[in-house]
């Protein structure tokens, strides 16, 4: 034996195995952990860098936010006040509500991602790429719709100048007044934040994608609970906390629809591949039964 032929059979340990085996899939591509990760680290980055460079002009923001006002109250859906003061009475509540809106749509995306990538991989690229597709698309929303939260509209003249002919709502901003770990009022969050990036909601857009991703897929009462319950919360803190609007929410309903249409144009579903992988199979089975012994051998079987 050579002393190559030796180094070849040492075995590959389990960890550097996994790193270089990465997801099989049904059609024998295969997923990388690591190029997931870095795939979802780029588009975070670009999407905080476009969203951020691309805030409207105040008194555009403030306009829309008239509009949007204008529209829910014809349609009878304005009711953003009534649920914010309801909830500002409940402090416990409201300070729950800034730490859900803070965190939960980042930590239950990253969830979503890993619970596709380690259970069903197969329907792992579609859902990604829905996700970027959705999340590209709030940031056209973000670029040619501008918008003022509620929490922004009492202070619209003191902080941009803008005349608002003395009227009020009564919006609180809950991630100033509050305890947190973060607020859009401090020095550091202003320089990097956009602050008319309302329409859509990405908080709720994330959470219609994370309920469309775990529904079919957990199984226990309990998890379908928790599954139902997260978009629900998700739109009535974004409410509560003065942060959108409600057809804000919509609009992110909306935007993960059309981002799921995309993916499916660009992206092969598990049933396709699996659908695909079955087809070629079968083509490579009936090619190798065209030879000669492979037409004996279906004589015989006829003849039996």
């Amino acid at each position: 034996m050579t002393e190559h032929e030796v180094v070849d059979t040492v075995p590959v340990p389990d960890g550097r195995r996994r790193w270089r085996g990465g997801r099989e899939l049904s059609d024998g591509r295969r997923l990388y952990w690591w190029r997931e990760l870095i795939i979802v680290v780029v588009l975070d980055i670009v999407y905080e860098s476009v969203r951020n460079l691309s805030s409207g002009k105040p008194s555009v923001a403030y306009e829309n936010a008239m509009r949007i006002i204008d529209w829910q109250r014809a349609i009878g859906i304005w009711h953003e006040m009534g649920i914010h003061q309801w909830a500002l009475r409940h402090t416990p509540l409201i300070i729950a509500s800034n730490y859900f809106y803070g965190s939960a749509y980042i930590g239950v995306t990253v969830l979503a991602l890993i619970f596709l990538y380690r259970r069903f991989p197969d329907d792992y690229p579609l859902w990604r790429t829905t996700l970027a597709f959705g999340t590209l698309l709030g940031l056209i929303g973000f670029a040619t719709f501008p918008l003022m939260p509620p929490r922004l509209l009492d202070h619209a003249n003191e902080l941009y100048g803008i005349a608002t002919n003395g009227h009020t709502y009564g919006f609180v901003d809950t991630l100033v007044k509050y305890p947190t770990f973060w607020s859009f009022d401090s020095p550091t969050m202003k320089s990097i934040s956009n602050q008319f990036a309302a329409m859509p909601s990405l908080h709720c857009g994330w959470a219609f994608w994370g309920f469309f991703v775990f529904w079919p897929r957990v199984r226990s009462w309990w998890a379908k609970g928790l599954v139902i319950l997260y978009p629900i919360a998700t739109v009535f803190v974004v409410v509560a906390t003065s942060n959108h609007y409600f057809l804000d929410a919509a609009g992110g309903a909306v935007i993960f629809l059309v981002g799921y249409g995309l993916a499916r144009l660009v992206t092969r579903t598990g049933a396709q591949r699996r659908e695909i992988a079955r087809v070629q199979a079968t083509a490579e089975l009936v090619s190798e039964g065209a030879g000669p012994s492979g037409g004996d051998a279906v004589s015989d079987d006829r003849t039996t």
